[in-house]
């Protein structure tokens, strides 16, 4: 059975899509209600991978992107858990009309939803009553199973509360893996292309894969107001010259410039104080951007 999904033709008119989305956002979007994996419900199951293979797009990238739509646009909800997806607005044009053939299609598609709670994101667009009811019915059937009395709920969502706290913690500790260069980049300088992702990586390598030496030399581009990954690769080249391998030796590359320059000054009047474009910048090497 062929399946069709509807993207209005006030997609387009949408002071959000106008005035929020870059190019890339709207191809995404476009992806996430029209791919294949789709359901009549608006909630589905796919991977990361999937979508960077389907795209075109690294892995990071649609991280990247993910990241956007959940945080920034709110249009989307995604657990890393269960790996399924739920467009927020997904009823307002896919479930405006109802019919038993709709209403079958429904609810065999809600009984195989792992995540409950992103069913509860969709009601509020829903126009059709009968398919907003057989939601809101599907929900309390969940959520009243005589098997579970009150009791164990309130346990099984305190222990929900402490895997959230325990995340939270592992997500603090990630701030090294997942403060990682890619997520940096995306934040901080705009959308990670599949080449700036690869240049990533290749600096990355130069570097024994320490993200946080990226991060630095991002960091030290953001204070100079050059948010320009051509004044990062500057910095990045100049400390791999100096075999930099660790932040200390950042430290210590500052430090000994910094006395570089005090010595430089006790000698005014006597010794040039013209200073090279690497020593203006703390010891990074610029380049022409």
């Amino acid at each position: 059975m062929a399946k069709y999904r509807y993207v209005h033709t006030n997609f387009w008119d949408d002071a959000k899509v106008l005035e929020e989305m870059t190019p890339e956002d709207k191809y995404f979007y476009l992806y996430l209600l029209t791919n294949p994996k789709t359901t009549q419900i608006g909630v589905y199951q796919i991977t990361k991978k999937q979508m960077a293979f389907d795209l075109g797009y690294s892995t990071e990238s649609v991280k990247a992107l993910l990241e956007r739509f959940i945080n920034h646009h709110r249009l989307v909800k995604y657990n890393e858990d269960t790996r399924e997806l739920v467009i927020i607005h997904w009823g307002k044009y896919n479930l405006n009309k109802g019919g038993k053939p709709i209403l079958d299609c429904v609810k065999k598609e809600l009984k195989e939803v792992k995540d409950k709670e992103l069913l509860s994101l969709i009601i509020p667009s829903i126009p059709n009553e009968s398919i907003k009811t057989a939601f809101l019915s599907h929900l309390d059937d969940t959520y009243h199973d005589t098997s579970t009395t009150r009791g164990e709920k309130e346990k099984e969502k305190e222990k929900e509360k402490e895997k959230e706290k325990e995340n939270k913690k592992e997500k603090e500790e990630v701030v090294v893996e997942d403060k990682n260069a890619f997520r940096f980049y995306g934040d901080n300088f705009g959308f990670l292309t599949p080449h700036l992702s690869d240049k990533l990586s290749a600096w990355l390598d130069d570097f024994d894969g320490s993200d946080e030496l990226l991060i630095k030399a991002m960091e030290i581009a953001i204070e100079q107001n050059v948010i320009k990954f051509s004044y990062v690769e500057g910095i990045l080249r100049g400390w791999s010259k100096r075999n930099v391998k660790t932040l200390a030796d950042v430290q210590a590359l500052q430090m000994e410039k910094q006395n570089s320059n005090n010595g430089a000054g006790r000698n005014v009047g006597t010794e040039s104080t013209i200073q090279s474009d690497s020593e203006q910048t703390g010891g990074y090497d610029q380049f022409s951007l």
